[in-house]
């Protein structure tokens, strides 16, 4: 066996291609979830979305301008309601027709989601509700007629050292004509 092959440097051309294709998306991302049409991929493998609810409803604010704007984003913001002053609002519905809706003007509204923390309004409740900005429907539930409040007023009207507007007019005359 002739060594001097083997310690002599060798004359090897090393060809470099560069491959200017795509990367193999199911080689590099290969531990990916599939939500529908999505396709997500964790940091962790492990890892585990918390369940969500979604909300029924939304809160629809315009923040822009309606002029300048194409006639067909117009007319969804007047089929929404939003095509008045910059500060109204209107309550939609979460459902696919809406939401294709918001989509195609997304860039001129602001949507939040509707929360109740304190139940959902009955049809009682509706004088008593306020939906704040942030989205919380906040529901004042209809207090009824408690006895005790109602035998306390009783016994405030009939008290005779109650205050009364009459009895403050008439020592506040007698002050002034007597200071002394």
């Amino acid at each position: 066996m002739d060594l001097n092959k083997f310690l002599q440097p060798a004359t090897l051309t090393a060809q470099i291609v560069r491959a200017y294709g795509k990367h193999n998306k199911k080689f590099l991302y290969k531990d990916g979830k599939k939500y529908g049409k999505i396709i997500y991929y964790p940091m962790n493998p492990e890892h585990e979305d918390p369940p969500i609810e979604p909300a029924k409803l939304f809160r629809v604010q315009r923040v822009k301008p309606v002029k300048g704007n194409p006639f067909w984003e117009k007319r969804i913001l007047k089929d929404l309601g939003l095509d008045g002053k910059q500060s109204d609002f209107t309550v939609v519905k979460n459902i696919p027709d809406v939401n294709a809706m918001l989509w195609k003007i997304k860039h001129l509204i602001k949507v939040t989601p509707i929360t109740f923390p304190y139940g959902e309004p009955t049809a009682n409740d509706l004088k008593h509700t306020v939906l704040k900005e942030n989205g919380e429907c906040i529901v004042t539930k209809e207090i009824g007629p408690v006895v005790e409040r109602l035998e306390a007023a009783e016994a405030f009207e009939s008290d005779p050292k109650r205050l009364d507007t009459d009895l403050l007019k008439r020592d506040a005359r007698m002050k002034w004509l007597n200071p002394w």
